[in-house]
């Protein structure tokens, strides 16, 4: 097998992976805590059940379909980059993986239960009032490795094409 196919199964095992292990927790959140209640965890986090009927950081309230239709259009735009990219390195695969499947998730959350479920919610931090999920955590996970790598292209030896 090619490395270009090695790195598409990878890819799709890990999005797979982060799709159906955040669709699992966010179904475990709201068969086990009723919507708009927390449970804390520990002094500073808490497991508080909202539902973003929006976007981003709860914009656009009650416009959740205009994030999927976008949401949508850009993870096949980051299948056909993958797919037809030309020098695309093995983290890249990975990073997007992560991307991805935190993207699906909640795209899925909110064709599934109309709403995206969020339940990480950390407090006494000066200015912070947002509670995420999962799939918003293995976004980040993808996000800022890739970020490191866009401004630091050699800090790990030179580029691996395919």
């Amino acid at each position: 097998m090619s490395q270009r196919v090695n790195n598409i199964i990878l890819f799709s095992l890990i999005a797979l992976g982060v799709t159906g292990l955040s669709q699992l927790i966010g179904y475990w959140i709201n068969a086990t805590i009723a919507e708009n209640t927390s449970r804390e965890i520990t002094g500073f986090l808490y497991f508080t059940h909202v539902r973003n009927h929006g976007g981003v950081f709860g914009l656009l309230q009650g416009m959740g379909w205009v994030f999927a239709v976008v949401s949508v259009g850009l993870l096949v735009a980051v299948v056909a980059y993958l797919w037809f990219g030309k020098s695309i390195r093995r983290v890249e695969y990975v990073c997007f993986g992560f991307i991805v499947g935190g993207g699906a998730s909640n795209i899925l959350d909110r064709f599934l239960y109309g709403s995206v479920i969020d339940f990480i919610d950390i407090q006494h931090i000066p200015y912070w009032n947002y509670v995420f999920n999962t799939a918003d955590v293995m976004i980040h996970v993808g996000i800022w490795p890739l970020l490191f790598f866009s401004l630091f292209p050699n800090a790990f030896g030179s580029p691996a094409t395919d």
